[in-house]
C-alpha cells in the first residue's frame, strides 16, 4: 500500500471533496436543517400527541411569546401543579395521557400500574446475554443496543397492528429502568473498575422510585427525591413531532418497520449533544466555569468567560452555551421554568446553592452574547437541559444517567407518537436533497492520477 495513502488522508480528501457554498442553500430553496429562514421549522406532519408553542405570528413575522407545553391538549404546568398537590406520582398519569389521548380514571391508572408490573420482567438471560456480555462505555449506545435486541425476543417482532405495537410500547416503557441500571453497573464494573451490584425492580413502585431503588445499593430513597425525579420525567415525557428523536421514530416508523427499530433511531438521536445529550454537557460546562471563574458572583467576569466559549477559547471548543437556545421557544421554556424553581427550592437542601447561582448567572448573562454573536436580535431562553442535570446532580445520579434518564421518560413519548403514525400515515417519509455534482466521465484505472 502506498505511504501516501492513510485514513488521515483519506479523511481530508473527503472533507475536500463533499464541501460546497453555503449560499446554494438560498439559490436553490433548501430549507437547510428543515427549518425556514427564520428559524420556524417545515411542516411535515399532524399531530394530536402534544403542542410546542413558543411564538406567533403576526404579519409574516415571528413574536416572541412565553413557552407553553401541552400534552393531549393539557398544559403540563397543569400536570405539574396537580403532582405537586397529591402525595403519589405523575409520570404514569402522564404516560397513559400520551398514549391513550385523556387523563386515566383510577381505575385505569391501577391497571396501568399493573401492566407496568407485569412487563418489567426481563427475559431469560438478557441481562447476562445481551448487557453483561457486551458492555458499553456509553450507556446510551446500550440502551440502542438492547431496545434492538428485545426483537429477538418477541414471538410477534413484526407485527405492527396497534394492538400488537401499544404491547410492545408498554412493555418498552416498563422494562427502560432495568436496562439503564444494567448498563451503568455493567459499564462500572468494566470502563471504571468498580464494583457492581444488579437489583431486580420492585413491584408496586413508581418509575422514579424503581430508577432511584436500582440505582442505590441500598436501594434507599427519600420521598421527596422520587418526587423530585418523577417531575423531571413528566416533563421530560414528550415534546412534540418536531424534535430531532421523535422525528427519527416517526420517520422509521413510515417505512412500516418493527417497533425495536424505529425506537433505537430515537434513541441514536437523543444520545446527540445537540439533543439529549446536552444536559451532560451543562454539568461540564458548569464545572469548568467554577474552575476558571475567580468570582462567581460577578456577572461581567462571567460573561467575559462565556464569551470565551463561544469564540471556542475555552470549554469543550464547540462555541456553544449549552442549556441556552431553543428551536421552539423564544421568551421562556416552560420545562425550564418550572425545573428552575424546583432547582431553587431544594439546592439548599442538597449543598448545591453556589451551582444554581451560577446557573442562573449563565441565563442571565448568555442571551445578549449570544444574539451579538448570532446577528440578530431573536429572543433567546434557558432550555429544559440547564437546570435538569443539576437536580440529576442534587439526587446523586451518575452523569453517564442524565441523557438516559431522559430516554426513559421520554419513551412514552415516542411510543405515542409511532402509535399515531402508524394509525394516520399512509406514506413513507421521503424528503428531497438537491444535488449539485456536476456530470463526470468514466476514467478507466490505469489512467486514474487521485484516489477521490
Amino acid at each position: 500500500m502506498s505511504a501516501k495513502i492513510s485514513i488521515e488522508s483519506l479523511a481530508n480528501d473527503l472533507e475536500k471533496s463533499s464541501v460546497f457554498d453555503d449560499g446554494l442553500y438560498n439559490k436553490y430553496g433548501v430549507k437547510r436543517g428543515l427549518r425556514n429562514a427564520d428559524g420556524t421549522g417545515v411542516p411535515a406532519g399532524i399531530t394530536r400527541v402534544s403542542n410546542v408553542h413558543g411564538y406567533y405570528i403576526d404579519e409574516y413575522e415571528r413574536v416572541p411569546c412565553r413557552g407553553e407545553l401541552f400534552y393531549r391538549g393539557i398544559n403540563v404546568n397543569d400536570l405539574v401543579a396537580a403532582a405537586d398537590k397529591k402525595d403519589g406520582f405523575s409520570y404514569e398519569e402522564a404516560s397513559w395521557l400520551l398514549l391513550f389521548g385523556s387523563l386515566p380514571t383510577a381505575e385505569q391508572l391501577e391497571y396501568y400500574d399493573l401492566i407496568m408490573d407485569e412487563y418489567r420482567e426481563m427475559p431469560d438471560s438478557f441481562i447476562e446475554d445481551m448487557i453483561m456480555r457486551a458492555p458499553s462505555i456509553n450507556v446510551m449506545n446500550k440502551i440502542g443496543r438492547s431496545v434492538l435486541a428485545l426483537y429477538s425476543y418477541d414471538d410477534y417482532p413484526d407485527d405492527t397492528s396497534v394492538e400488537n405495537v401499544l404491547r410492545q410500547s408498554l412493555m418498552l416503557i416498563s422494562r427502560m429502568p432495568t436496562i439503564v441500571s444494567a448498563a451503568y453497573q455493567v459499564k462500572r464494573r468494566y470502563y471504571d473498575n468498580d464494583t457492581f451490584f444488579l437489583h431486580s425492580p420492585i413491584y408496586g413502585q413508581s418509575m422514579a422510585e424503581n430508577i432511584l431503588s436500582m440505582l442505590r445499593i441500598d436501594k434507599k430513597f427519600t420521598h421527596e427525591e422520587a418526587k423530585l425525579l418523577d417531575k423531571c420525567l413528566l416533563l421530560h415525557a414528550e415534546h412534540g413531532g418536531g424534535n430531532n428523536s421523535t422525528f427519527a421514530v416517526r420517520m422509521l416508523t413510515s417505512s412500516g418497520t418493527d417497533t425495536y427499530s424505529a425506537i433505537a433511531a430515537g434513541v441514536g438521536a437523543l444520545k446527540g449533544p445537540r439533543h439529549g445529550g446536552a444536559n451532560i454537557k451543562v454539568v461540564e460546562m458548569l464545572d469548568d466555569i467554577k474552575e476558571h471563574v475567580r468570582d462567581r458572583g460577578d456577572d461581567e467576569e462571567i460573561a467575559a468567560y462565556l464569551k470565551k466559549i463561544l469564540n471556542k477559547e475555552a470549554g469543550d471548543g464547540s462555541g456553544l452555551i449549552y442549556g441556552m437556545g431553543h428551536a421552539v421557544y423564544t421568551l421562556s421554556d416552560p420545562r425550564a421554568v418550572i425545573l428552575r424553581e424546583c432547582a431553587e427550592e431544594h439546592c439548599d437542601g442538597f449543598g448545591m446553592r453556589e451551582d444554581f447561582e451560577l446557573l442562573r448567572a449563565v441565563e442571565r448573562v448568555s442571551p445578549p452574547l449570544l444574539q451579538d454573536k448570532l446577528h440578530d436580535g431573536n429572543a433567546i431562553c434557558a432550555n429544559v437541559d440547564l437546570y435538569s442535570g443539576l437536580i440529576y446532580r442534587m439526587l446523586k445520579i451518575p452523569v453517564e444517567l442524565y441523557t438516559p434518564i431522559f430516554a426513559m421518560a421520554r419513551m412514552s413519548g415516542w411510543c405515542a407518537h409511532r402509535l399515531e403514525e402508524i394509525i394516520t400515515c399512509r406514506r413513507i417519509m421521503r424528503p428531497a436533497y438537491r444535488p449539485i455534482q456536476h456530470k463526470k466521465p468514466y476514467i478507466e484505472i490505469e489512467k486514474r492520477t487521485e484516489a477521490l
